[in-house]
């Protein structure tokens, strides 16, 4: 039987590189041989794509190998001059911008090539944390209350709002995950410094009420039929669940499965679900909940459409839970990957 060949992508021009770097270890690592034929690609903080030996460098190396490449070590997109013929589909492991936005499943989608994840517009959607709450709103699901500005609207934001906000709040980049240039913000004096560290990595910034609540997530897989894991609790090493509690601490806490009533857990599921439809997701996603200690009331935070594939993230980690092994889920993203693409290259082009 012919193996599927399959370029895993990762790395990127982002600020969440390095976490992506180590979910790229983890699939490749994971990935069954027997079945697929796996061609690493990585790409460079400069942007520059690289595959084979000198991708699988970039996951020990880190940046050295970017000091040492030559021009003539590049590639074209899908193979290796060397290598005869092209990848079957791609399993893009890019968080962040530059390739959890939707711009490299654009490229995909124009090279015609099957992709595992969401499309372009619910790649987009669901980076953009203000567009998507809006949509969330709008779609009647339950959000947290927040105030959205760019970054050229900072001093007139501060001049209004800095006494009135309910604090505390999260200033986030409106565009960026893995909890980067993320703060939380007690009091007026700390916002003029949280703006200006979001406003270094996206011109869209997203102020967001500080709620008491509980972080619950649920992994959900599927395109138009998707099914939502066991829901998990993140008990944060830190003061919230930042980017040191993700992956540099080990003293965070993941409840799997998270301490809630069979109908509480129903309901997460029902939202989650409700969610990923909303925002025109397919393949994957985590979807991120927040559930009140007081009033009980979950609310929808965000959702990831290439959630970290680590060794210690919640995605496979939920779905190992509810009785799906990390490589059997990469063989069902490959799938759903592959039966999507069909599907689209069914309707007509012509006219």
């Amino acid at each position: 039987m012919k193996k599927i060949r399959v370029g895993v992508i990762f790395g990127g021009r982002s600020g969440e590189h390095e976490v992506s770097l180590r979910s790229a270890e983890s699939v490749l690592n994971a990935i069954d041989r027997n079945k697929y034929d796996v061609v690493p690609i990585g790409i460079t903080h400069q942007g520059r794509w690289l595959s084979s030996k000198n991708a699988l460098a970039m996951l020990t190396a880190k940046d050295q190998i970017q000091k040492t490449l030559t021009d003539g070590e590049r590639i074209t997109f899908g193979a290796e001059p060397s290598e005869k013929g092209i990848v079957d589909v791609v399993f893009p492991v890019l968080h962040g911008t530059y390739g959890e936005d939707g711009t490299i499943q654009g490229l995909l989608e124009l090279a015609n090539m099957p992709y595992v994840g969401a499309s372009v517009l619910g790649s987009a959607i669901g980076m953009d944390k203000d567009v998507m709450k809006r949509l969330l709103r709008e779609a009647g699901l339950p959000v947290v209350e927040y105030w959205s500005l760019r970054k050229s609207e900072l001093d007139s934001f501060l001049q209004s709002n800095i006494r009135e906000l309910p604090y505390p709040v999260f200033v986030k980049p409106a565009n960026l995950g893995s909890s980067v240039g993320i703060t939380k913000v007690h009091a007026a004096e700390e916002l003029a410094a949280a703006l200006t560290t979001a406003a270094e990595y996206d011109r869209k910034i997203v102020v967001e009420k500080g709620i008491d609540a509980r972080e619950i997530e649920i992994s959900i897989l599927g395109n138009d039929d998707p099914i939502a894991s066991v829901p998990g609790e993140i008990l944060p090493s830190r003061e919230f669940y930042d980017y040191e509690a993700k992956y540099v601490d080990q003293d965070s806490r993941l409840l799997i499965p998270a301490p809630v009533s069979e109908t509480q857990k129903r309901y997460a599921q029902q939202l989650a679900v409700a969610a990923f439809r909303v925002l025109d997701c397919s393949g994957m996603a985590r979807v991120d909940l927040f559930l009140e200690k007081t009033a009980g009331k979950f609310l929808v935070n965000e959702i990831n459409t290439i959630p970290g594939f680590t060794t210690i993230s919640m995605y496979p980690k939920l779905w190992e839970a509810s009785g799906i092994p990390y490589s059997e889920l990469i063989d069902r993203l490959i799938a759903l990957a592959l039966e999507r693409h069909a599907e689209k290259n069914q309707l007509r082009t012509k006219y």
